[in-house]
């Protein structure tokens, strides 16, 4: 009788604890490794709406985003921004200059972020970060659902490094030669489409092949993802 208690605790914890099929690792250690990472990703969200609504609400931020200084300012939080994104990555384990580095990089992303949101309606603003949750919330689940049923999504990636250089290189051509609105439109859709598809991949490298301590490179990935995401949506939205 023991036994068959025994026997159902363990089929309890090893098999629908697991994550996916096959599952070789622990399941406690991996979703505690999960909520780790989404407790960094939820801060990192925080922190970017906090300063994203500052910049919206002090009159004197939002009018200045508006002048050729801002303009500089922006230029200077994009530069920082790879800047603190590659120190990230060379110090992504080494305690206590990755939680700097990701502070700071998170920082200067939310002064992107509300440098953006200043440049357009408040309505778009809200209606993209509602669809951003929205559609994140629901691939994030479809991907947890994925992989319990076996699903692997891992030969996203080659498709994903390519068309996130395509649409780079269409950016680079756009800010040459602008393409007025529908050139916007047709490249806030594709980015639309590719960091939604990230969202996926990276939630599958989350959920089965990154190392217990890359949990700040795994934030950092899914922060970008959702970033990119709110930002597409908002040119989508956004443009005139």
């Amino acid at each position: 009788m023991g036994k068959f208690f025994n026997r159902n605790n363990d089929d309890i914890e090893m098999g629908r604890g697991q994550l996916y099929p096959g599952m070789q690792e622990n399941p406690q250690l991996r979703w505690g490794f999960i909520r780790k990472v989404y407790s960094i990703l939820a801060l990192q969200l925080l922190i970017s709406f906090v300063v994203a609504l500052a910049m919206n609400l002090i009159k004197p931020i939002r009018v200045f985003m508006h002048t050729v200084n801002g303009l500089y300012v922006m230029i200077a939080l994009m530069v920082l921004t790879i800047i603190f994104c590659l120190m990230m990555h060379c110090y992504s384990q080494r305690h206590p200059w990755n939680y700097i580095l990701l502070l700071l990089f998170t920082v200067a992303m939310a002064g992107m972020i509300g440098a953006a949101t200043t440049q357009r309606r408040g309505e778009a603003v809200l209606l993209a970060a509602g669809l951003t949750l929205l559609v994140t919330v629901a691939l994030t689940l479809f991907t947890f659902f994925a992989a319990k049923r076996g699903y692997d999504f891992s030969f996203l990636g080659p498709f994903l490094l390519c068309a996130l250089l395509v649409l780079i290189a269409f950016g680079i051509i756009r800010i040459i030669f602008p393409m007025g609105h529908i050139g916007n439109q047709v490249f806030a859709c594709i980015g639309v489409l590719i960091f939604s598809g990230f969202i996926i991949y990276d939630t599958d490298n989350l959920i089965k092949r990154y190392d217990y301590d890359q949990y700040i490179a795994a934030a950092a990935c899914l922060y970008l993802d959702i970033v990119n995401l709110f930002l597409d949506l908002l040119s989508l939205l956004g443009d005139e």
